[in-house]
Formats: structure tokens, sequence, C-alpha cells
């Protein structure tokens, strides 16, 4: 069985996640679901997609050190 690669929060960071999220609920629900999410299940590492797979899904060409900063935002 492979494992599963996923970051767990503390119960402090827990606390303050799911604090942040009862603050913004009226404001921003969207985003007050997805840190009660965080706080209870964590990040599944295995489904995160990389900064470089997301440029190219974008149709963005990839970052290299050459690049100009004025294209950085």
């Amino acid at each position: 069985m492979e494992a599963v690669m996923r970051i767990v929060f503390d119960p402090a960071e827990q606390d303050a996640l799911r604090a942040d999220a009862r603050d913004l609920v009226d404001s921003d629900p969207k985003l007050a679901y997805v840190l009660e999410r965080l706080a209870g299940e964590g990040v599944d590492l295995d489904r995160v997609t990389t900064w470089e797979d997301l440029r190219e899904n974008l149709g963005q060409p990839p970052l290299d050190d050459s690049a100009p900063s004025s294209n950085v935002a």
C-alpha cells in the first residue's frame, strides 16, 4: 500500500485557520470554506500541481533565470 503524503496542521494552527474562517464567513464564504477544510484535512501533496505545470497548462513559457524581472508580478 502506497503512503499518502499529506501536510497536517498542529492543533494551534488548526485553531488559527478556523478562527480566520469564522472571521471571513460573511465577507468571503469561499475562502472561509477552504480554510476550514485545510484545518480539518490538511493538504494532500499527491494532488498538488506544481508552479511549472500551472504555467504550462496556461500556455506560458517555463520560467528561467534569464527572464526579465518586469514580467514578475
